[in-house]
Order: structure tokens, then sequence, then C-alpha cells
């Protein structure tokens, strides 16, 4: 399912018009992207949560050459699951 997809489906069940899922779905994203930049965990409970991770330095190899490399640290976006959409996955 894409983004498109996603609008539709929410649109027929909240009984509301395209244009208006479409301006929900992408306020919600992106309050839940800017959160999660600044640091914060978001949690939808059921649904799961949102939360920013940090990533150690590392050493790489260079795929082309194989020469060794250090990949620096970084912060990665995450996203853990919750109970119930684990249990409605499993089924």
């Amino acid at each position: 399912m894409n983004k498109g997809e996603l609008v539709d489906a929410v649109a027929e069940k909240a009984s509301v018009t395209k244009k208006q899922a479409d301006a929900v779905l992408s306020a919600a994203i992106d309050s839940i992207m800017e959160a999660v930049s600044k640091g914060e965990k978001v949690t939808l409970v059921g649904f799961g949560s949102f939360e920013p991770r940090e990533r150690k330095e590392r050493e790489g190899r260079n795929p082309k050459t194989g020469e060794a490399m250090k990949i620096p640290a970084t912060k990665v976006p995450a996203f853990s699951a919750g109970k119930l959409f684990k249990d409605l996955v499993a089924k």
C-alpha cells in the first residue's frame, strides 16, 4: 500500500474527502518526523513507537576496493511495533 492508497482507505473509513484525509495524514506524518528529529519518542498505543537511535562509529569495507574504512556515528529513526499490531500481523 502506498500513500495514495492509504489516503483512500482513511477517507473511506473516516467518511471524509480524500483531500481532508490527505491533509490529516500528511500533518500526522510531519508531526512524527519533527518530534523524532528533535530526539523525542512518539508512542501510538496499540500501533507502536517511533524514536531516534544512536549508531556507534564502526569499521566497514569499501565494496569496490575491499579497503577498511570508518563509518561515523549517526542517529537513525527507529520503529517498534506495539503488541496489538504484532498480534494482528501474527494471525
